[in-house]
C-alpha cells in the first residue's frame, strides 16, 4: 500500500460516520435474522455499536486482527483474539446467524480470514474499496483503491487546505 500522504484523502467526521453507519443498518434491516454481531477490531467497534442499536442485536463479539502497522502500510495479518466458540456455534458453526461488521474493507485480506472462520456469515462494512469489495455482502460507500480514509477517531481539529492548492492530505 502506498504512503497515505500520496493518496487521495477522504476525511470522515463523526456526524458523517454516524449517518453512514445508520445507512448500513437500514440496508441490513430485513436481510437476515442475526443472533449476534462479530465486529472486527478496532475499526468495526463503532459501526457495530450503531448497527446493533438500530437492529436490536444484543450479543456482540469481537475478533481482533491486526493488519495496519503505524497507520501507513498494511502488513501481515495476525489474529490477536479469535471469535468465541459459543458465537461460532450459534447455528452449527457456519455463521449463518452472525453479522460481521467492519468500518472498511480494503484489500479483502482481513475479511477472508474472518470468512474462513464464519463462511456463511453476512459481512457488512461502511466503506469498501474495489479490491476488497467481493468479500463484502453489504456496504454503504465505495471509494477508490488509492483513497486513504481518515476516520474521526484518527483525527483532531485542524485546518484542511483546499483541494485546489494541490495537497490532498
Amino acid at each position: 500500500m502506498e504512503n497515505p500522504q500520496q493518496q487521495k484523502a477522504f476525511p470522515v467526521s463523526w456526524d458523517q460516520f454516524h449517518r453512514d453507519c445508520r445507512a448500513l443498518a437500514w440496508r441490513l434491516s430485513g436481510q437476515g435474522k442475526w443472533e449476534a454481531i462479530v465486529c472486527i477490531t478496532r475499526g468495526g467497534l463503532v459501526p457495530a455499536a450503531i448497527v446493533a442499536r438500530e437492529l436490536g442485536i444484543r450479543l456482540i463479539e469481537s475478533v481482533c486482527i491486526a493488519s495496519y502497522h503505524d497507520y501507513d502500510e498494511q502488513g501481515a495479518l495476525k489474529v490477536l483474539k479469535p471469535i468465541d466458540p459459543k458465537v461460532i456455534n450459534l447455528d452449527g458453526g457456519k455463521g449463518k446467524a452472525v453479522l460481521v461488521i467492519d468500518d472498511l474493507t480494503d484489500t479483502g485480506k482481513t475479511a477472508k480470514v474472518v470468512r474462513d472462520m464464519l463462511p456463511e456469515a453476512h459481512f457488512a462494512t461502511v466503506y469498501a474499496k474495489p479490491t476488497g469489495r467481493p468479500m463484502v455482502d453489504t456496504f454503504v460507500t465505495e471509494v477508490s483503491q488509492d483513497t486513504w480514509i481518515y476516520f474521526p477517531w484518527d483525527m483532531g481539529w485542524q485546518f484542511q487546505p483546499p483541494i485546489s492548492h494541490g495537497t490532498a492530505g
